[in-house]
């Protein structure tokens, strides 16, 4: 059976008071952080996955510049990014100052205080530079990721290695491959990791060729025996696919692991374009070194460019457990996903995968892959996902990669750039069988500490500070509940106005926007004085049919008093059944924040830089700032431990080896 290892592409100044207004409760408040040991990373399972960075290069560690000058029709040079004349995605200024609206935006005078405490305490992140990749093997979970050893930005791309016992605990190894060869010259990209019966390993990645053409090679492990895959072979007859007629030499990238079909083949999908169309290639191998490319395609949307990282799984219809990627049949679904080269945004559809043409076809078309309205792993900041079976626990996992929303200059200061999520599992929702849900392995919960438990009532513009001491480094799970008389006043008043359909997270103005039933919820890392925080919140609204529809947001607006920093406000509506209270997860790691609304059916990550709430200036608060809603409030608050992440040595292994 093929086990999916997936490969991810990894890839102060004077207090200048945002006060809220005094009318009106502000619900954001800042706590202070406690600073933790910088840890090694380990990862070794029976899944591999990479982390492609798609970053644009700026200039090399030293400063120097390393792009190329284009020259535009009005007579002025722009700079062209190693990246983008690779054909692979970018993180630039111009990027930055596109979101932010503002080009002429001067940098932040960041300190070392302050860029040392961004750096994480218990996610998977390089030990410098930029990185980006798990798979599980005789007892280790092995993470591959790709990797800039040069500089914290995109460019001289090879693959890392990390094993771990748990997926939390990780021990950086060697190089697992390096751009050594013609097919791979310009970089070692994404790939995916797939077991055949008997128990051997196949590894298929993207190479950019001295020529930056697009290919896919064949590697696999020297030792079979050697449970730390330490040393890896390429296959002398690469590469053992090329852009088939039709195909741009920058638009072929991607293999996902590999399922077996009925006739008893292997069977792979690749991620392209043909014109604006985002297309998934189809091909059969018994091999893995002669292909045969099928006529038809997985799936094809029009106007949603590029293809990235393309993911195929089964899930199952009945069952909350993971599928190998090989199941198939009358209770199973499969997920197509795909990340957008064009808006860098993961999306997935829900649908049915017919094997004897090896073709897919959506539930609801409407919510199709990559168009406006589909659905997302994450509504914040996540990108170029892979799911892995992993065969040790019987689950899938969902690994994404979490670039940073600050500038490359920063990046370049501070020494490294870009994370990792906390690994998720992820399964159908069996409930509303119409999306898939999400939540952090089991494992995280070894990272807890001393907790607090709350109960409380939270009239309408409360405020409340949560006193759990250093707020840096938090788990917190909450339930919610709007205390009936409010409800029925609501929806009881036929003159109240219907805005569910007007409204959402990103473009109704966050928190401090007042609504008759929201929002309410966390300010996390937050100042005292509220200068820095950032909320995460229930909006509850009125629909026409005086129907409630449920939003979930994360507003990081005013994260931050730096200046060259996206922040934005995310979030979704998110299903909440009959019966069912208002819940969220809210994982606190320095400069990421994950958020888990009902369960995990709406997700948003997000890169929050504070400047003055850090350390122990981070603070959390809980704020109700509905205009008419009473809520009760039920939640626990753990403090959490630093992972054990630590650079290669045979003493490290051997006390991961022993956790």
């Amino acid at each position: 059976m093929a086990s999916s290892d997936a490969l991810l592409p990894i890839s102060a100044r004077e207090e200048d008071p945002l006060l809220s207004d005094g009318s009106r409760s502000d619900p954001n408040a800042e706590t202070h952080g406690r600073r933790r040991p910088v840890k090694g990373l380990l990862a070794v399972s029976f899944g591999l996955f990479f982390i492609a960075f798609y970053v644009a290069l700026i200039a090399t560690h030293d400063g120097s510049r390393s792009n190329d000058v284009k020259i535009e029709s009005d007579g002025t040079a722009t700079t062209v990014s190693r990246a983008h004349l690779a054909g692979v995605s970018e993180k630039s200024n111009d990027q930055l100052w596109k979101l932010s609206g503002d080009r002429n935006t001067v940098a932040f005078s960041w300190n070392n205080s302050m860029l040392s405490w961004q750096r994480t305490a218990f996610h998977f992140q390089p030990e410098q530079n930029w990185m980006n990749g798990p798979l599980f093997y005789k007892g280790w979970y092995h993470f591959f990721y790709q990797y800039n050893p040069n500089a914290a930005v995109w460019g001289d791309i090879v693959w890392g290695h990390a094993v771990s016992k748990d997926l939390i605990h990780w021990v950086h190894l060697p190089l697992a491959m390096v751009a050594d060869q013609w097919y791979d010259a310009n970089g070692v990209w994404t790939g995916s990791a797939t077991f055949l019966e008997d128990g051997s390993i196949v590894m298929l990645y993207t190479g950019s060729t001295d020529k930056s053409v697009q290919v896919q090679n064949l590697a696999y492990p020297e030792d079979l025996n050697d449970p730390l895959l330490l040393k890896w072979v390429k296959f002398p007859g690469n590469p053992v696919l090329v852009p088939p007629p039709g195909i741009l030499p920058k638009d072929f990238r991607d293999p996902t692991t590999a399922w077996k079909t009925s006739a008893g083949k292997w069977r792979i999908t690749i991620g392209s374009k043909i014109n604006r169309t985002g297309i998934s290639l189809v091909y059969d191998t018994t091999d893995f070194k002669t292909y045969e490319k099928l006529e038809t395609l997985l799936h094809k949307v029009p106007n949603t460019g590029m293809w990235e990282c393309v993911d195929f799984y089964p899930v199952s219809k009945t069952l909350v457990k993971g599928l190998d990627t090989s199941v198939n049949g009358p209770d199973v679904k499969h997920i197509v996903k795909a990340s957008m080269d064009d808006t860098r945004i993961d999306h997935y559809a829900i649908g049915t995968y017919f094997d004897s043409n090896g073709t897919w076809t959506p539930d609801d078309p409407t919510i199709d892959v990559g168009i406006s309205t589909s659905l997302r792993y994450d509504y914040g900041k996540f990108y170029a996902s892979k799911t892995f079976y992993d065969q040790n626990k019987g689950r899938r996992i969902l690994w994404g990669w979490i670039g940073e929303s600050d500038s490359e200059s920063a990046d370049v200061q501070k020494g490294w750039s870009s994370l990792q999520g906390i690994p998720r599992t992820v399964v159908l929702d069996t409930k509303t069988g119409k999306n898939l849900v999400q939540w952090p392995v089991e494992e995280v919960k070894s990272l807890r500490l001393s907790s607090k438990k709350f109960d409380m009532e939270v009239g309408p513009g409360s405020l409340v500070h949560i006193d759990v001491g250093s707020a840096a480094q938090l788990d917190i799970e909450a339930e919610f509940e709007i205390k009936k008389e409010s409800l029925d006043k609501i929806l009881g008043d036929a003159s109240a106005a219907a805005e569910a359909e007007e409204f959402s997270c990103q473009k109704s103005g966050g928190s401090t926007v007042r609504g008759a039933l929201g929002p309410f919820g966390f300010s996390v890392l937050a100042h005292e004085s509220l200068s820095e925080q950032t909320p995460v919140y229930f909006y509850v609204a009125k629909g026409k049919d005086s129907k409630l529809i449920t939003f979930f947001c994360t507003d990081s607006s005013r994260s931050s008093f730096a200046n060259d920093v996206v922040k934005p406000i995310y979030g979704s509506s998110v299903p909440v059944l009959k019966g069912e209270k208002l819940t969220m997860r809210i994982l606190v790691d320095h400069s990421i924040v994950e958020a888990f609304g009902q369960g995990g059916r709406t997700c948003i990550t997000s890169r929050v830089y504070p400047t003055k709430a850090i350390y122990g200036a981070a603070k959390l608060f809980l704020f109700n700032n509905a205009i008419d809603a009473t809520i009760t409030a039920s939640f626990k608050v753990w403090q959490m431990n630093s992972a054990f992440i630590h650079p290669y040595s045979e003493e490290a292994v051997r006390a991961l080896s022993r956790t």
